[in-house]
C-alpha cells in the first residue's frame, strides 16, 4: 500500500519540485519521537509539504503536541478514521514509522521539504509576473507588477521557514534582556542607531528597531537639517564601526546633489550658499575638496524619486537591505508621498503612507524616520509652540508613530516681530535674540518607550547643522 501511494503521488506531482519520500521520513520520526518536533518545527511547518495528506497529517500532530498530549499513529487514528481518500490513513500511519531516521538525518530533510516548498514558490511567483505581463489591464501598469513581484521575492527570502507572528514570552524576554544588555554595554546607553546628539539620545535611547518616528515642524524649522544630520551621524557610526550595512535617504522635495551639497556644508562649515555660488577661497576650496574626500565611502543611499508610493518605497527598501544591509530608512516628507490607492480622499491615503512605513519598520526590524508638515493652525496661535494635534492629517500619524518629535525655534518667530530702532523695545528684542538666536527646541509629544518632554539643541542656520548646546 505504502508503495502504491508512493507510485500515486509521483504520477500525480512530478511536474513541481517535491521529495515525498523526505517528507514520510520527516513525520514518521516524529510520530516515533514527538521530541524532535520542536526543533523540525523552526524549519517548516504544515504548508511548507506538497502532499495535501502530510500536510493534513503534520497539522494533527502540531495540535496534539501543542496541547502537551502524545502524538503517535494511535492518537491520530480518530481524526483521520473518516478521511475520504483512497489510501487507509490509520494504516498509512503506522507504515511510515518504518521510515523514522535519526534526528539530525530529519532535521536534513526538513531542509529538503523547505528548500522544495520555495522552488514550487518560485514557480507560482514566476506563472503568476507571467499572467500579469498578459493582461490587458490599464489600471496596472509594468511598475506595478515589478514592485508586487519584488514584495512575494523579499516575502519568500526574509521570512524563514515559518511565517509566524506568534512568539512565546520566553522569546520575547530574550529579546528584552538583549536589548537591555547591548545598552548597559553601551557607555551612553543608546541600544538603537545613534542620532549623534548626545541629549536626544539620552532621552530617546537612540532610534529603536521597528519604530516608526516621525518628526514634524512648520517650514524652515529645520526638519529636513536635523534627519540629514541625523541620518548623517548614523552612517558614519556605521563607517567607524565597521559594519556591513547602510542608511536609505528617500528625498522626495530636494535633489541627492543638495542634499550632498548640505552635508558637504556642515562638514566643512563652509556655507552651502558659498558653495552653490562659487565664493570660497582657495583655502576653503581645498578643505572642501578634502573633506568631500572622507565622507565619499559614507555608507548612505539616497533616493530622490518624486512623489514615491508607499509601495516603491517599500520595495526599495528591502532590495537595499537584501543587498547591503539596512539600518535606518529616512523620509523626507509623509505629505509628498502616494499612496496605492489615491481615489478615497488625502486624510485616507495620509492613513496608508503611515501604516505602510510602520509595517516596513517592523518587516525590516529598522527605524523608520519619517518628516511630516504641521498645519497652519500654529501660526493662529499666540504660542507657537506645536501639539500632536497641529499634525497635519493627524489622526493617522499619531496614532502609527512610536515617536512624535516637533522642531520648534523660537528666534524664527521673534525674528518676525522686531520693533522700531533705537527704542527700548528694540534693545530689548536684541537682547532676547541674541539669547535665543541658535537656540533651537525638539519636543517629544509622543514615545511609546519613554517620557515625553523637551530636547534643547544648538542650530547653526549658515551650515543647516544641529549640536549639543555647549553650556548642558
Amino acid at each position: 500500500m505504502i508503495n502504491n501511494k508512493l507510485n500515486l503521488v509521483k504520477n500525480n506531482f512530478e511536474e513541481l519540485p517535491n521529495n515525498i519520500e523526505a517528507e514520510q521520513s520527516v513525520i514518521g520520526t516524529i510520530l516515533v519521537s514527538n521530541e524532535i518536533f520542536d526543533e523540525i518545527n523552526t524549519i517548516i511547518s504544515n504548508n511548507n509539504f506538497y502532499d495535501p495528506m502530510h500536510q493534513k497529517i503534520f497539522s494533527a500532530i502540531e495540535n496534539l503536541i501543542f496541547k502537551g498530549m502524545l502524538a503517535n499513529p494511535i492518537t491520530l487514528k480518530n481524526y483521520f478514521e473518516n478521511e475520504k481518500d483512497d489510501l487507509n490513513v490509520p494504516d498509512y500511519l503506522v507504515k511510515i514509522t518504518k521510515f523514522s531516521t535519526s534526528s539530525r538525518q530529519a532535521i536534513e530533510y526538513s531542509k529538503i521539504i523547505y528548500d522544495m516548498f520555495v522552488r514550487r514558490e518560485l514557480i507560482k511567483i514566476s506563472e503568476n509576473i507571467i499572467d500579469s505581463a498578459k493582461l490587458k489591464d490599464l489600471d496596472v501598469n509594468g511598475q506595478n507588477i515589478i514592485e508586487n513581484s519584488e514584495k512575494l521575492l523579499f516575502d519568500l527570502a526574509e521570512k524563514g521557514s515559518v511565517s509566524s507572528s506568534l512568539v512565546k514570552f520566553d522569546e520575547a524576554l530574550k529579546l528584552t534582556i538583549e536589548m537591555a544588555s547591548n545598552a548597559y554595554k553601551n557607555e551612553e546607553g543608546i541600544v538603537g542607531v545613534p542620532t549623534g546628539l548626545a541629549d536626544l539620545d539620552d532621552r530617546l535611547g537612540g532610534l529603536h528597531k521597528s519604530d516608526l518616528l516621525i518628526i514634524a515642524g512648520r517650514p524652515s524649522m529645520g526638519k529636513t537639517a536635523l534627519a540629514t544630520n541625523i541620518a548623517f551621524n548614523a552612517a558614519r557610526n556605521i563607517q567607524e564601526t565597521g559594519k556591513k550595512t547602510t542608511i536609505a535617504f528617500f528625498s522626495l522635495e530636494m535633489s541627492s546633489e543638495q542634499l550632498s551639497t548640505r552635508i558637504l556644508a556642515e562638514q566643512s562649515r563652509i556655507k552651502s550658499n558659498d558653495i552653490r555660488r562659487g565664493r570660497i577661497s582657495d583655502e576653503q576650496f581645498d578643505k572642501f575638496i578634502e573633506t568631500s574626500k572622507n565622507i565619499s565611502e559614507l555608507p548612505l543611499f539616497i533616493d530622490e524619486t518624486p512623489a514615491i508610493s508607499i509601495a516603491a518605497l517599500s520595495n526599495r527598501s528591502r532590495r537595499i537591505k537584501r543587498l547591503f544591509g539596512l539600518d535606518m530608512v529616512v523620509v523626507d516628507y509623509i505629505q509628498l508621498m502616494r499612496a496605492t490607492n489615491s481615489n478615497e480622499g488625502r486624510v485616507q491615503e495620509i492613513s496608508e503612507i503611515t501604516q505602510g512605513l510602520k509595517a516596513l519598520a517592523k518587516e525590516l526590524s529598522v527605524p523608520v524616520l519619517a518628516l511630516s508638515q504641521l498645519s497652519r493652525a500654529v501660526e493662529l496661535r499666540d504660542d507657537k509652540k506645536p501639539i500632536l494635534s497641529d499634525l497635519r492629517e493627524s489622526g493617522s500619524i499619531e496614532q502609527d508613530a512610536d515617536v512624535v518629535m516637533f522642531v520648534y525655534r523660537e528666534a524664527y518667530y521673534l525674528e518676525k516681530k522686531e520693533p522700531a530702532p533705537a527704542t527700548v523695545e528694540h534693545a530689548e528684542w536684541q537682547s532676547k535674540m541674541s539669547e535665543i538666536s541658535n537656540r533651537a527646541e525638539i519636543i517629544i509629544g509622543k514615545q511609546r518607550h519613554g517620557p515625553t518632554g523637551n530636547v534643547f539643541l544648538e542650530f547653526e542656520a549658515m551650515f543647516t547643522k544641529f549640536k549639543d548646546l555647549q553650556n548642558n
